[in-house]
């Protein structure tokens, strides 16, 4: 028998597959069939920085008038849907019937409201804390330097205010990345999420109005987190978590490789049901089994840039084979 046992911010997993943070982990009855359908984690639906703010009555009156119809929708209909104590109770409810770790999510821009909010996160028993951070750099005049500031900024005033291990999801939009990614684990992070998965918009041209695009990710695109974990594990002093595009057990197998520490499904869930959670385990078992291979820490970063006896393949040397066709 093989062991899946792994841990991920310092805590204990039974395996490494979390159910990633989306609308099927916003009921006590979704945290249950995630952990009976053999789940290692779950990481709760996101709650916005913005029902918070309207729950604690702190609402930016410059964002009100600059965007009334968002604000608006954010204030009410969110807030009535689930609003951040209904959140907080979850937690405790949740704590108390499960005994897989639950990590709660914040879908966050400033770090104004930390100091008044994130202690009650850890006081309800959340294992942990995933800071969703997605900021659109669509200012002409904002500088990288002062978009990659709010990040370190966020994620220091959420270390400020709890001890609770915290994750920070990120996407892939930074000219630096390692170097972000550096400085986010020097202040406070405990893991990297690699990558959040931005909502995409499309063009109705016969109505002529904005719509939804590509709501479920395609394992094709594992391939960015993948180039990013195996470049980054082992040089950054947090653990690295994979999500975008992971749908089965050779896409868990891949990111281990790489060197994460926890993978995260979701569009494969709402594509095919938690049971696919029991899939994936079992297809990682059989393939440790057929390699050899007694626990995860035995192949976990095998793969990885660091780790790699020619290193420059992950870089420079793929690339001109891509053009060139250089065998």
């Amino acid at each position: 028998m093989v062991d899946l046992t792994t841990t991920y911010m310092g805590l204990p997993l039974k395996n490494p597959v979390i159910v990633g943070s989306s609308s099927m982990m916003n009921s006590l009855q979704g945290f249950k069939e995630a952990e009976k359908a053999g789940a290692g984690a779950i990481v709760m639906k996101s709650l916005f920085e913005e029902q918070i703010r309207a729950e604690i009555g702190d609402v930016d009156e410059v964002g009100m008038q600059a965007h009334p119809e968002e604000y608006n929708y954010l204030i009410s209909e969110l807030e009535m849907q689930y609003g951040a104590d209904k959140y907080i109770e979850l937690i405790r409810q949740a704590k108390k019937e499960l005994s897989i770790p639950i990590m709660a999510s914040i879908n966050c821009t400033t770090p104004k409201w930390w100091n008044t909010y994130a202690k009650q996160i850890e006081e309800a028993g959340a294992d942990g804390l995933e800071l969703n951070i997605s900021l659109m750099p669509k200012d002409p005049y904002q500088t990288s330097l002062e978009i990659e500031q709010v990040y370190y900024d966020i994620v220091k005033a959420a270390r400020e205010a709890v001890s609770l291990p915290i994750a920070v999801k990120i996407g892939p939009y930074f000219t630096g990345m390692s170097m972000v990614a550096r400085e986010i684990c020097s202040r406070g992070g405990d893991a990297l999420v690699l990558f959040n998965r931005f909502y995409q918009f499309d063009i109705d041209i016969e109505k002529m109005e904005i719509k939804g695009a590509n709501w479920f990710s395609h394992p094709n695109e594992m391939n960015l987190p993948l180039r990013w974990i195996s470049i980054l594990a082992g040089k950054i002093d947090c653990d690295l978590s994979a999500t975008t595009g992971i749908h089965d057990a050779e896409g868990v197998i891949k990111q281990l490789l790489a060197g994460a520490a926890s993978v995260q499904v979701v569009s494969t869930l709402f594509l095919n049901k938690f049971g696919q959670i029991k899939k994936i385990l079992d297809g990682l078992s059989a393939w440790m089994e057929k390699h050899g291979f007694t626990n995860i820490d035995d192949f976990r970063g095998k793969l990885s840039q660091k780790q790699h006896p020619t290193p420059e393949i992950f870089e420079r040397l793929q690339y001109i084979k891509a053009l060139v066709g250089i065998e």
